[in-house]
């Protein structure tokens, strides 16, 4: 069964994470130099996030299986403040 706050939570999350990146970058530039293609790129670009999304969470499932959920969150809280921190040295 479908966990209503889960499926909110994750679906806000990567909705405004993929707002603005690069894939949807490359998904606008596709439709915009694709005269007429507008589905086919939609419909590429969409099966694209699925499968990618099914690669994470089949990989999530099996990593979260071995390793501590708190181990997890630190890991990737702190992925996070490093790749931002590389982001402002870079931009100094």
């Amino acid at each position: 069964m479908i966990n209503f706050n889960t499926f909110l939570t994750v679906f806000v999350s990567v909705f405004v994470a993929e707002l603005g990146d690069k894939t949807q970058i490359a998904t606008f530039f596709f439709a915009s130099t694709k005269t007429g293609a507008g589905l086919s790129v939609f419909l590429g670009s969409a099966a694209a996030l699925v499968c990618s999304s099914g690669l994470a969470v089949a990989g999530g499932s099996l990593v979260g299986r071995y390793v501590n959920p708190a181990v997890l969150n630190g890991a990737a809280g702190m992925g996070f403040i490093i790749i931002g921190l590389m982001i402002l040295i870079n931009r100094g």
